[in-house]
């Protein structure tokens, strides 16, 4: 979303504010919903954006509110062949409509979640899900003009971000580019083409690889390029770029934006592809501090697990059948992050936590193992 400097929002308790108008506040005391807490979710309806990525809505069964930032993402689960799998998918409807929320999701081959969830997900039916996390948000970059960039379906948090913008109004000044394979594979095409009608101030450039079973197709073919990018975005270098998609895209992209003199520090990206995620491999730690036993227990819910330093305590708490938030369960995601009331942990991230949120005693569980006895704020 495009948001200036002293307009961007600001979460207050149970209340987000955006300040392009003083009176754009919402008081939703039960709408909190966090990272850590697993709810029950019912779907809505299920529609089909393309020919292999299909959009679920959800909605609560006791009609709380959905409360969370534009560009986050939640932690799904779901019993599948007997093995409770967990995966992170974007939500891609707007904070701006808090009695639903949707996931968009592209089915891939051997995904083990997007294929159930295209084959099981319809209305009535119930999934379990952690509540949203992630950076990826306009409030880390606010800026009067912004330039969103995607690929495939890291279209999904930009269309979060783009829904918010309009149903906040007045016109943010942004453009999206979206590259696709072909005009049948561009994912709320129909939709981004309506909002672009109604908000004078917002531009969609879709570029296509290839016109497919669209001879007549006018827009770019190829892939976005540095001639292409200064041809229909010659202010981009006054931008804020938000940017997701597959990990060669974002790359290709961030060489571009800095060979065409962009301002690194106005870059954003996801961290990663969440649909690619793999379970890390537990390493044993060595010596006698494997055997060390160690109690860790969860104020919040007072369930207690013991568990040694060999294991990480998320590895741990599965074994002991504590369901913790998780999803890529390498240090990068962010999602297992737990802050540590008491006791001590030795952590080896990959990015996935800031120092601040350290500073604060928070730790990811996924790549923390004890160095004590252990009181979690779960």
């Amino acid at each position: 979303m495009n948001v200036a400097a002293d307009s961007c929002f600001i979460r207050q308790g149970s209340e987000m504010v955006d300040r392009f108008s003083s009176t754009s506040t919402w008081e939703r005391a039960d709408a909190q919903w966090p990272n850590h807490e697993q709810r029950t979710l019912i779907c809505a309806r299920v529609s089909d954006e393309t020919q292999d990525v299909r959009t679920f809505v959800f909605h609560t069964p006791d009609g709380r509110l959905f409360s969370f930032e534009p560009g986050q993402f939640i932690t799904v689960s779901a019993e599948i062949d007997g093995k409770e799998v967990s995966r992170c998918y974007t939500i891609s409807s707007p904070p701006t409509r808090p009695y639903a929320l949707s996931i968009t999701v592209k089915r891939t081959p051997g995904g083990v979640m997007s294929n159930w969830l295209h084959e099981n997900m319809k209305a009535g039916v119930e999934l379990k899900a952690f509540g949203p996390s992630g950076v990826f948000t306009p409030s880390s970059g606010p800026a009067l003009k912004s330039l969103y960039l995607s690929a495939g379906s890291g279209v999904t948090p930009l269309m979060s971000m783009t829904r918010t913008a309009f149903d906040l109004g007045p016109n943010r000044d942004i453009v999206f580019i979206h590259s696709a394979r072909t005009p049948k594979d561009i994912i709320f095409r129909r939709e981004l083409s309506t909002l672009c009608g109604l908000s004078d101030q917002l531009r969609v450039i879709h570029v296509c690889e290839a016109r497919g079973n669209e001879p007549d197709w006018s827009g770019p073919v190829g892939r976005l390029d540095l001639e292409l990018l200064k041809e229909h975005v010659p202010d981009f270098r006054e931008r804020e770029v938000f940017i997701c998609g597959p990990a060669g895209y974002m790359d290709a992209s961030r060489t571009m934006l800095r060979e065409g003199g962009h301002d690194p520090s106005r870059y954003h990206q996801e961290s990663f592809n969440f649909a690619e995620t793999v379970e890390c491999v537990e390493e044993p730690a060595s010596g006698s501090a494997a055997q060390v036993g160690y109690t860790v227990r969860l104020a919040r819910s007072g369930r207690v697990f013991t568990m040694d330093a060999s294991q990480t305590v998320l590895a741990a708490a599965r074994k002991a059948g504590v369901p913790l938030p998780s999803s890529c369960s390498q240090g990068i995601c962010g999602t297992c992050k737990t802050r540590v009331i008491e006791g001590s942990v030795e952590m080896k991230h990959n990015g996935g936590i800031r120092p601040r949120e350290i500073e604060k005693g928070m730790r990811l569980m996924c790549c923390s193992r004890p160095t004590s006895d252990l009181v979690l704020d779960l």
